[in-house]
């Protein structure tokens, strides 16, 4: 009878469990989901994480702010008000926060900034407050000349970026830097900058407006060496329909790779519907999820 009784205790106990366990549980996926803050109209706007939510997303990537001409990032969380609000909401709907987009840099240069350890510095103070891992930094805004090795531009932006990168490490971050260099020449950059602390933040849109094979790309880069992906095109189509995007070869090529990590949405808007946030991001996550995260 003892043992009759324990068995129906333990079942009894086995069903009464909350059903967020069984629900998180099944949350547990090799690819997380995220889109950008941004390119949501949502820059640290407190209903970014709503927004998220309704979308279907496992997360958001929350910008640092506009950058002009001052000296650091237009950043709310500079306020320790605005970092308990941000950080509580996220947490209290579920939503994660795995990256933090320096996006000021799309249009200033990285080696041109008088201020870019206080920049940086700035970043991984917001990255702790929101507990993400990564920094998003686009190198767009560097110009050319520093793609050229033995370029005074090159020395500087390998120094400023192994600094940077040694910095991240030491927080146990890693800085993911945007390039819009072929894979084999975003490895050898990794080479010279020589930090565990920076990784490549592949972007999907670069391979494809160089008319180069994403798959090929990601295979040459390894998967020890990208850090995030933004998994989107350029405005046009959303990615279900776009004819340029085969997102189930690059599933394959990832899995083959043993990468896992989080996949981020930045664009592919219908050209007719830009400005519907809900139907463009909604529909995108959607489909990475169909793809990525089947059982």
């Amino acid at each position: 009878m003892r043992i009759g009784k324990l068995i129906i205790l333990v079942l009894l106990t086995l069903v009464s469990l909350p059903l967020s366990a069984a629900t998180d549980a099944a949350c547990e996926h090799r690819y997380k989901v995220a889109a950008c803050d941004w390119m949501m109209l949502k820059r640290q706007k407190i209903g970014e994480f709503k927004l998220a939510r309704e979308i279907g997303a496992d997360g958001v990537e929350m910008d640092m702010g506009g950058l002009g001409k001052r000296d650091t990032f237009d950043n709310k969380l500079h306020q320790p008000h605005f970092r308990k609000l941000f950080r509580e909401t996220a947490d209290s709907l579920g939503v994660t926060v795995p990256s933090v987009a320096m996006s000021g840099f799309f249009g200033q240069s990285f080696i041109g900034k008088p201020t870019y350890a206080t920049l940086i510095d700035d970043c991984l103070s917001t990255m702790d407050a929101m507990g993400a891992s990564v920094a998003f930094l686009p190198l767009g805004g560097s110009g050319a000349e520093w793609h050229e090795k033995g370029s005074q531009a090159r020395a500087e932006m390998v120094k400023r970026l192994h600094e940077s990168g040694e910095k991240a490490l030491a927080a146990g971050k890693v800085i993911g830097i945007r390039t819009q260099l072929p894979a084999k020449e975003s490895k050898k950059l990794l080479k010279e900058i020589n930090s565990k602390g920076v990784k490549i933040y592949f972007n999907l849109q670069d391979a494809l407006d160089t008319g180069l094979d994403p798959v090929k790309e990601l295979k040459t880069l390894g998967a020890k060496n990208i850090c995030q992906i933004h998994l989107s095109n350029t405005d046009g189509f959303n990615l279900r329909e776009d004819p340029a995007v085969d997102l189930p070869a690059i599933k394959r090529i990832l899995d083959k790779m043993g990468w896992s990590g989080w996949l981020v949405v930045e664009r592919s808007r219908d050209k007719d519907r830009v400005r519907d946030v809900k139907h463009n991001f909604g529909r995108n996550v959607t489909y990475i999820k169909e793809v990525f995260q089947q059982p």
